[in-house]
């Protein structure tokens, strides 16, 4: 079969690899296969894996009498499991690294060469070579080859760049405690889950996930968070020891502040005396946080996208009228006994082999025009995609906002009310104040090289209030059994003066009564789900300690005096909160003396943020880039949603939110905070208001109200944490969400991809806009990802922008409306001419005559070919409208603007046809009648009619086709384009009215053209000029254009009572069906055959 069809049943195998399958292998159960067939639940891209993506089983051994069977699928083992008679996912410890593959250059250059649409080219140069016609064959082959070269250079750089940063620091040398305590020194490959690894002091590149089982680690995660702010890793604390961490097993989620995950960077250590840091590998490989992300960029799941649908059901439809064309000639062919191999070529005048070109030059000059802005792309067909876009995501530090925040003043509280607001605490007066000793205390700050880091917001916060922080070395920490406490006081010059020494007193007792300096004694972190952090403290001297809290205002609130709480408290919070301000609120307590340091650091969290006294208010503002908010407001007159999707907090995240107008002023937030199922109950998601204390919800019950605009007017916001819980077990609630969610904070990079699958799932057409490598995986799902940044988030990204800064992604947009109108018109024009050309050929085949080589040359190079890449040079539009172009060719009002053009042409061209056999001076061909070795029949009167009426044909479906605004500017701006008709045009008037004898004989042409048939041809190209449009007005002014998903989803939930869910309500999820359990769930459902 391989021999009797030339090979071409191996390329269908090759391109249908289900079949290929289907025919070498018998089907049978799935534990005796040995040949998986995997087919994808992407419902637009059926692709399926066979004998080329790792469908091959292998057997593991596995000690003495037993084997694994298992396959690989994207660097992920399935394994068959015989309780559940089915495959899945399960912990397998191979070597720890996370390998990507650099394919050569041939396979790569196979891979593309197979490429159906190139088979067709090279059988069409086959064809004409065969035919003599070898001029536009080197001209197909030319831009094939330009083609293919880019492409290659294109993929293989992308594999180039991911492997190098993959591989930068993913073997390295460590040291594992063995047995005995002995240290070993092996290679990072070598680890497996369980060893105990040491974690050097002067930092390193964790090689793989662990949990720190000793010690402190201060580490870099911008990799995973975006946010390159150093953070403390504690470890793991033991069961028993009054936290409640402590107890049950050990969770990547719930000790995420105890794990140092693979890839991000440890700056420093810190460690008891005697006493390693060292942490327990949990997680190596693929299965790392880094390898996920990894395996996010290598595996992307398929974009779809309609044009290209759309482009191929076209493209059979040119086939199957190919196919008619050509049993018609071969029946002309039998009967006049003529050679076959002409009929061959309707064919290739059908399905016109230079459309890839074609459709590519658009793509070409707009990836140009984006080069010239800063924005370097990678992936050149997005750049059509991005069009479509009606959704863009983006990221908050370093995109929106400048990184870190900025103090915008303080308000303090004495006696149960406010002070007026003040720019700074730098002041003499308040330098011995509570207030100012909880700025200087209640933080998490930590010296690297001499440098303050930690968190921007404690920071900004310390350093307004000048005083100097003070940490134990090294040598230091060596002499003492725990880790010394760290020291914060003022400087001299906000000191009051100093007294003079009387003789009689002690020099050391003397400078002891100077000193003012607080040692902090212990902390508790941060927690974003109690949202406030806690340290207790002890000024020198002072025998009774202090503690000190700073957190979110309502929170700090309620957990202090309500006599020291002022009144207004909520007015001036929401005055605050309103201006788009991050509120921090300070409270303080006077601890028992008969709190030690030992009990300090074993009484619980609880009991010590109890019954505080109120201090004030600390006011931040997280800067806003200079044009974040003119961008977003462009966007949004273009109707063009906008998210944030952030690793930073909540209440950050909503500020900014507020600040740049993405959620305007009056608008309400709704927090959803939904909780796994734990001890029997049903995993719930708990509503309520963002920014307005629970006691004034009932005075604005905006979300009541239905029949005003302001029934629209909330946003949904929640954590990573929640979004995880609610897609797990709420899905219908999360495409509800997602329809209004507007801020997601703490999310994790998968996270950030599955947030851009959930919006695609509605038919968003989804943009993404970051700067860090956590960013990596949500920029290569989305349908348009643009890196602000040319580190690790460039690999992933298609597009990659100079200009630090959101101002890339309406040109970007713009852009890439230009380029899918430019692809519209291309297509269209490529389909017209193919027909018309088809209509001619067919016409003359009928008179067994046909066009000559050098009328096919001139029409596919000096009209075709020209007219194909100067009218893809129209310019974007200057602004970004509100309407989007058309994502699909088959449209009620395109179908039928092409299908007048092909009647018309039709009937213009059977009129001249027809019209030109009853003239007086028509002489019919016979083999006998030629007297100048015309053996084709080329130089007669209907050929001589049909070229010049085709040719008019080609610039005038041109000229229709080729759109400007509101998404291109005009044509008439397009000056190549312009010059090029109307040269085509003056020539084509000149040869018909004042033959040239020497032109003629080139181009195979009848020099006697009458008056009545130039008529025709005139008034045919008038025709198709304004007709088709005419037509197009009069049946196609009402265009329906379809709803998508989240359409249909919003007009549903603007109708429902019960939605939004009103504040302070709970929405709990069904229970699971037994036996319905998440390894159950995670199982792969499959085909087998053997």
């Amino acid at each position: 079969w391989v021999l009797c069809t030339g090979g071409f049943l191996l390329l269908l195998l090759y391109w249908m690899p289900e079949w290929c399958v289907k025919a070498t292998c018998s089907r049978t159960t799935v534990r005796e296969a040995e040949v998986v067939l995997l087919q994808s639940t992407v419902s637009h891209c059926p692709r399926y894996y066979g004998r080329n993506h790792s469908g091959y089983f292998s057997n593991y051994f596995i000690f003495s009498h037993q084997f694994i069977r298992y396959f690989t699928l994207h660097s992920t083992k399935y394994y068959w499991n015989d309780e559940v008679q089915n495959f899945e996912v399960r912990l397998f410890f191979g070597v720890n690294e996370i390998a990507v593959k650099v394919p050569s250059v041939f396979k790569l250059l196979i891979k593309e060469v197979l490429n159906p649409f190139y088979i067709f080219q090279l059988f069409s140069v086959i064809l004409w070579s065969a035919d003599e016609y070898y001029y536009y064959a080197v001209a197909i082959v030319f831009m094939s080859v330009i083609s293919i070269a880019t492409s290659l250079y294109t993929i293989k750089k992308q594999y180039v760049m991911l492997h190098d940063m993959v591989a930068a620091h993913s073997i390295v040398r460590v040291s594992v405690c063995r047995a005995n305590n002995d240290i070993e020194e092996a290679l990072s490959t070598d680890l497996v889950p369980g060893d105990v690894m040491v974690i050097p002091s002067n930092g390193t590149i964790m090689p793989c996930d662990a949990v720190l089982v000793s010690g402190t680690c201060i580490v870099n995660e911008s990799m995973l968070t975006g946010e390159s702010v150093p953070v403390t890793k504690t470890n793991l604390p033991n069961p028993g020891e009054g936290d409640k961490e402590g107890d049950g097993a050990y969770s990547m989620e719930e000790h995420k502040r105890h794990t140092l995950f693979c890839g991000t960077h440890i700056i420093q250590t810190r460690f008891y005396s005697g006493e390693l840091v060292k942490a327990v590998v949990v997680r190596t490989g693929f299965s790392t946080a880094k390898g996920q992300l990894v395996r996010s960029i290598l595996y992307p799941k398929p974009t779809d996208f309609k044009l290209y649908r759309d482009a191929y059901l076209f493209l059979l439809c040119l086939v199957a009228i190919a196919g008619i064309g050509f049993v018609y000639s071969i029946v002309l062919s039998i009967m006049n006994k003529t050679i076959i191999i002409e009929s061959l070529d309707i064919i290739t005048i059908t399905v016109p082999p230079a459309l890839p070109a074609a459709m590519t030059a658009g793509i070409v000059y707009a990836q140009r025009r984006l080069k010239r802005i800063g924005i370097f792309c990678i992936s050149p067909q997005r750049i059509n995609i991005c069009g479509q876009l009606n959704l863009v995501c983006f990221d908050k530090t370093g995109t929106l906002t400048e990184d870190g925040l900025d103090l915008w003043g303080v308000q303090r509280v004495d006696n149960g009310s406010f002070h007026l607001s003040e720019e700074n605490a730098y002041k003499e007066s308040l330098v011995k104040s509570q207030f100012v000793a909880c700025m200087a205390t209640c933080h998490s700050l930590t010296k690297i090289d001499g440098q303050l880091s930690g968190d921007p917001l404690d920071l900004k916060m310390f350093e307004a209030t000048g005083w100097i922080l003070e940490e134990a070395t090294e040598e230091e920490t060596s002499l003492h059994d725990r880790i010394m406490p760290t020291v914060v006081r003022p400087p001299k010059q906000l000191m009051p003066p100093e007294p003079v020494m009387s003789p009689e007193q002690d020099m050391e007792l003397y400078d002891l009564s100077l000193a003012y300096e607080i040692g902090i004694v212990r902390q508790f972190p941060f927690s974003s789900a109690l949202q406030r952090m806690c340290v207790v403290a002890r000024l020198l001297g002072e025998k009774r300690m202090d503690a000190y809290l700073k957190g979110a205002p309502e929170v700090v609130a309620s957990l202090c005096k309500k006599d020291t709480v002022p009144e207004d408290f909520a007015d001036v919070l929401e005055d605050y909160t309103k201006q788009g301000f991050r509120v921090i609120a300070l409270a303080h307590r006077r601890l028992e003396s008969k709190l030690t340091w030992h009990k300090v650091q074993n009484i619980n969290r609880d009991q010590m943020e109890a019954n505080m006294e109120f201090l004030g208010l600390i006011i931040m503002q997280n800067k806003l880039k200079a044009e974040t908010a003119g961008v977003l407001e462009d966007l949004r007159r273009a109707h063009i949603r906008t998210v944030m999707v952030t690793g930073d907090n909540m209440l950050t995240a909503i500020s900014v939110a507020r600040d740049c107008g993405m959620i305007p002023p009056q608008d309400r937030v709704i927090i959803a905070d939904a909780l796994p199922s734990k001890d029997g109950q049903s995993a719930k998601i708990n509503w309520r208001y963002a920014d307005k204390p629970s006691k004034h919800v009932g005075k604005a019950p905006r979300l009541e109200v239905r029949d005003g605009p302001l029934a629209d007017q909330y946003h949904f916001a929640m954590s990573g944490k929640s979004f995880a819980v609610i897609s797990e077990h709420f899905q219908d609630v999360l495409q509800k969400l997602v329809l209004r969610g507007t801020v997601f904070a703490r999310m994790a990079p998968d996270q950030k991809t599955q947030l851009i699958e959930a919006l695609q799932s509605v038919d968003y057409f989804v943009g993404m806009c970051g700067d860090g490598a956590n960013d990596c995986g949500a920029l290569k799902r989305a349908h348009g990802g643009i890196s602000l940044s040319e580190l690790e988030a460039s690999v992933a990204s298609p597009f990659t922008s100079r200009t630090p800064n959101i101002s890339c992604v309406p040109s970007l947009i713009r852009e890439g409306r230009a380029a899918l109108i430019t692809s519209f018109c291309v297509f269209k024009f490529m389909a017209l001419y193919s027909i018309i050309q088809y209509i001619s050929v067919t016409l003359l085949y009928s008179i067994l005559s046909n066009l000559g080589d050098f009328q096919f040359l001139f029409i596919d190079i000096a009209i075709i070919l020209l007219i194909v890449f100067t009218m893809s040079l129209n310019p974007a539009w200057k602004e970004l409208v509100s309407r989007r172009p058309p994502s699909g060719l088959i449209s009620g009002p395109l179908l039928f603007s092409v299908l007048t053009q092909i009647l018309i042409c039709l009937g213009f061209q059977t009129i001249a046809f027809l019209w030109v056999r009853h003239q007086a001076w028509y002489d019919i061909w016979t083999p006998e009648s030629d007297s100048k070795n015309d053996d084709h029949n080329i130089k007669n009167y209907e050929n001589t009619s049909l070229f010049y009426v085709s040719s008019f044909q080609y610039l005038i479906v041109a000229i229709v086709f080729s759109k400007g605004k509101p998404f291109r500017q005009p044509s008439y701006k397009n000056w190549p384009f312009v010059v090029s008709c109307i040269g085509l045009y003056i020539f084509l008037f000149f040869i018909m009215f004042y033959p040239v004898s020497a032109i003629d004989e080139f181009l195979e042409v009848s020099g006697h053209q009458p008056g009545e048939t130039s008529f025709i041809q005139i008034l045919a190209s008038s025709f198709d000029l304004w007709g088709p449009k005419c037509l197009s007005w009069l049946c196609c002014r009402q265009r329906k254009v379809p709803k998508a998903l989240y359409m249909h989803l919003a007009q549903e939930l603007s109708v429902d009572p019960d939605w939004p869910p009103k504040p302070t309500t709970t929405t709990e999820a069904n229970p699971p069906p037994p036996g319905n359990t998440p390894e159950n769930c995670s199982s792969c459902q499959i085909m087998a055959d053997s």
